[in-house]
């Protein structure tokens, strides 16, 4: 049984040319295969280490009188080696595949 993957396309695997080229045919010059199970694990480290953020932001939040932290979306990138990293202020994500993530809080009523 052949490994399932994902094709992650990146900037720096070959030089982009002015013509425009199909989906797949920028895939295969500058795409690579990452194993699902290995950005699986990935994923889930981040979000173990981003859940640990939350709960501090959540607690401070909280020891205010009348706040509550309700959302937080974050913008995350995976990288031509399947690193999941989280994209700062400083990135601008026009251009890029840029994954968002949105947590809300449950609406407990």
């Amino acid at each position: 049984m052949s490994e399932e993957v994902i094709w992650v396309v990146t900037e720096n695997n070959s030089q982009t040319s002015g013509t425009q080229r199909s989906y797949r045919e920028v895939a295969t010059k500058r795409g690579v295969k990452i194993p699902i199970q290995i950005l699986e694990q990935r994923m889930s480290h981040f979000l173990k280490s981003v859940s640990r953020l939350f709960y501090q932001a959540e607690q401070q939040a909280g020891a205010k009188p009348g706040m509550q932290l309700d959302e937080i979306e974050l913008s995350v990138e995976i990288s031509g080696e399947g690193e999941i990293k989280l994209m700062g202020s400083g990135v601008n994500t026009g251009g890029k595949g840029a994954i968002k993530l949105k947590f809300k809080r449950k609406d407990n009523r």
